[in-house]
C-alpha cells in the first residue's frame, strides 16, 4: 500500500511510538493524577514530559497553558465555544475546515456574529480585508494555518499583528502545520493554538491539544474529576486541571510524546524539505498530463505538501476509487470536510482528490503514482468516442 492520507491521519508511525505505547500499557499503566503510587507517578512524568516538549516546539513558556484534548477538532470546539459569547463578532476565512466553521454555525443561533472573508483561487486570504471587517465588538480572528484542501499557507504573522494592534485574540487552526512549520506562539501573538496529536506531530489517533495564553479564560466545556481539589463542586481554576476533567489518554500522550521527540532527533526542517521535494515531484509531473488539474499554489514556499487535483471526465469518488483498488493507493477523494474551501474554489459539486504526503513516502512512489493518474486520464470516459 502507498499511503498518501497524511493529512487525515498519518501513517505509518515511527516505531518508538507504538513501543512507547505497549511500554505504558504493559509495565506503567496506571491513571495520572489519580494517585500517589509508583505506577501513578511514572504515568504523571510521562505525561508532564510529553507537555513540555510540546511547550518547547511551540515557544510556550508555562507547560502547563497546554491542555490534552482528544484531537484537533476538541481542541477549536473549546477555543470557540469557550471565547466567544453572544453579541461578539468574529472574523474567519472560506477556507476553513467544518471543525471551525460548524462550531461557528452553531453559536451564529445564539447571537455571534460570523464574518466569512472570501479567499482567492488559490486558497489565500487578503489581510487587508480582514482589516476592513473588524468592528467595535470583534472578539477574535480565527484563522487555519495552512488549508487542507490546496495546502495554501495563511498570512499568519500578518494575521497575528493585526489581531495585536486591534487588542483582538488570534486563534490558530494548526491541524496541517503542527510538527511541520515553525510555530512560536510569542512571535505570531497566538492566543489559543489548536493542534491535533495524530498528524505531523506523528503520535496515535485520540490525542491533540490547546495552548491557552494566560489572559485568556475559557468557559469549561467539561466539569468532572480532576485528582485536585476534589473536596469542592466547582471546577478547579488551576492549569491544566481546569480543562482536563476526566482520565486522560495516557497511552495515547505516551505515544505522542514518542512523536515529538522522533521529530527532535530528525529534524523539523528535514523533514519537511523530504516532504516539499515530494510535492515538487508531483506537481511537475502532474503539469504533464492532459485532463489534470491541480489546485493550490504552484510556489512551494507558500504550500504544505497536501495537493488537491481533478481528472476530467471523472467523479473525484471515481478516481479515488480506482487508486484504492487497482494500483493500491490510499488518497482522499471527496469535500475534505471543507465544503467552505470547496466552494472557494469552485469544486463543490464535483470535489477533488487530494494527496498528502509524508516523511515515509519516497520519489518512487511518486512516480508510480503519476504514472497510475497517466493512465486513469488516458481512458477518461469523455476521451472514449462511440463505437
Amino acid at each position: 500500500m502507498i499511503y498518501f492520507d497524511t493529512a487525515a491521519t498519518s501513517w505509518p508511525k515511527p516505531p518508538e511510538v507504538w513501543q512507547a505505547m505497549e511500554h505504558f500499557i504493559r509495565e506503567v499503566g496506571a491513571s495520572p493524577g489519580r494517585a500517589g503510587h509508583q505506577q501513578t507517578v511514572e504515568a504523571n512524568r510521562i505525561v508532564d514530559e510529553t507537555r513540555q516538549l510540546l511547550a518547547d516546539l511551540f515557544n510556550v513558556a508555562d507547560h502547563h497553558r497546554i491542555i490534552f484534548t482528544l484531537n484537533a477538532t476538541d481542541s477549536l470546539n473549546l477555543a470557540i465555544k469557550g471565547l466567544l459569547r453572544a453579541g461578539d463578532h468574529v472574523i474567519t476565512s472560506s477556507m476553513e475546515h467544518n471543525s471551525v466553521t460548524r462550531p461557528l454555525h452553531t453559536l451564529e443561533f445564539y447571537g455571534v456574529q460570523v464574518t466569512k472573508i472570501q479567499c482567492d483561487k488559490q486558497g489565500h486570504i487578503d489581510v487587508n480585508k480582514m482589516a476592513e471587517a473588524i468592528q467595535p465588538n470583534t472578539r477574535a480572528i480565527i484563522l487555519t494555518h495552512a488549508s487542507n484542501v490546496t495546502g495554501t499557507i495563511m498570512p499568519v504573522e500578518e494575521a497575528g499583528r493585526l489581531a495585536a494592534r486591534h487588542n483582538i485574540h488570534f486563534i490558530l487552526d494548526a491541524a496541517q502545520t503542527a510538527g511541520l512549520l515553525d510555530i512560536d506562539v510569542k512571535k505570531l501573538n497566538i492566543s489559543l493554538l489548536a493542534f491535533p496529536g495524530h498528524k505531523g506531530l506523528l503520535g496515535p489517533q485520540g490525542t491533540g491539544g490547546l495552548y491557552i495564553r494566560e489572559d485568556v479564560e475559557l468557559m469549561t466545556l467539561r466539569e468532572g474529576g480532576t485528582g485536585s481539589g476534589s473536596e469542592t463542586p466547582y471546577q478547579p481554576n488551576l492549569m491544566p486541571e481546569k480543562y482536563e476533567s476526566g482520565t486522560l489518554n495516557a497511552v495515547g500522550i505516551a505515544g505522542l510524546g514518542a512523536g515529538l521527540k522522533f521529530l527532535r532527533k530528525k529534524g523539523m526542517a528535514n523533514i519537511r524539505e523530504h516532504e516539499l521535494q515530494l510535492t515538487r515531484r508531483f506537481l511537475e509531473g502532474a503539469a504533464g498530463i492532459a485532463g489534470l488539474q491541480v489546485y493550490g499554489p504552484t510556489e512551494l514556499a507558500r504550500r504544505v505538501p497536501v495537493v488537491s487535483f481533478r481528472i476530467d471526465g471523472y467523479k473525484a469518488g471515481q478516481v479515488g476509487e480506482r487508486l484504492d483498488k487497482e494500483y493500491n493507493i490510499a488518497c482522499r477523494a471527496g469535500l475534505h470536510c471543507a465544503p467552505d474551501a470547496h466552494r472557494t474554489l469552485g469544486t463543490f459539486e464535483e470535489k477533488l482528490v487530494r494527496f498528502s504526503f509524508s516523511y515515509y513516502n519516497t520519489p518512487e512512489e511518486v512516480d508510480y503514482a503519476l504514472a497510475a493518474l497517466r493512465q486513469i486520464a488516458a481512458a477518461s470516459p469523455l476521451k472514449v468516442l462511440p463505437v
